[in-house]
């Protein structure tokens, strides 16, 4: 029930992305970036020093360097540490107890660690919608875009991502700045997305 060991795979490149059944843009006016649980603990499963990750850590510090530059608010969720048997429901069925009682375990990666008056939204379940306020949130700023970066492809994004589609948001899956167990479930993630619930661009297309 532990995470698996990831072996090192290439982020996909510009012809490995799946066709679009949308032709939705960012609009910086409408969008918020979310920084999906790149925690210490998730990132553990990966070689730190080779792809995806180097290319996920540097791309999601770009993607939040711009969204700065545009006034683009920045959210970031994390999971916390040491959660009970009831905190974690099914869960602690699927993947044990999760992340330790332990900071730095839990703390997000120093490469793209929050800046001041960036969101940091607890989170609990495989969707970022579930038991957050994260819908209020976007309601609230009148933002209607959710522009989706992190790990893991097929569980936490590809849910938020459909989540987000349920409610009318308009998300963005990034290709290049989401990173998964293996290449084939990443492809996986970025095909039903693509065909189902969002639109998958790379990062150099966000902003």
């Amino acid at each position: 029930m532990a995470l698996p060991a990831i072996s090192p795979y290439p982020m996909p490149r510009p012809g490995d992305l799946p066709a679009n059944r949308v032709d939705w843009s960012v609009d910086p006016d409408r969008a918020v970036l979310l920084v999906h649980d790149l925690q210490n603990y998730f990132l553990s499963a990966f070689d730190r020093e080779a792809e995806p990750v180097t290319a996920l850590l540097g791309n999601v510090a770009r993607l939040r360097k711009e969204a700065a530059r545009l006034g683009v608010p920045v959210l970031y969720t994390a999971q916390p540490g040491g959660q009970s048997p009831e905190q974690r429901g099914l869960q602690q069925d699927f993947w044990g107890p999760g992340i330790p009682a332990d900071e730095h375990a839990a703390a997000i990666a120093d490469a793209v660690a929050p800046e001041p008056g960036d969101i940091l939204l607890t989170k609990w379940k495989y969707s970022a919608f579930v038991r957050t306020d994260l819908l209020e949130m976007l309601r609230e700023q009148g933002r209607d875009q959710l522009v989706i970066t992190g790990i893991y492809a097929h569980i936490g994004v590809l849910m938020t991502a459909c989540d987000a589609w349920m409610q009318d948001i308009q998300a963005f899956v990034v290709a290049d700045a989401v990173a998964d167990f293996s290449e084939r479930e990443h492809r996986m993630a970025l095909e039903w997305a693509a065909g189902r619930c969002a639109a998958v661009t790379r990062t150099d297309q966000v902003f």
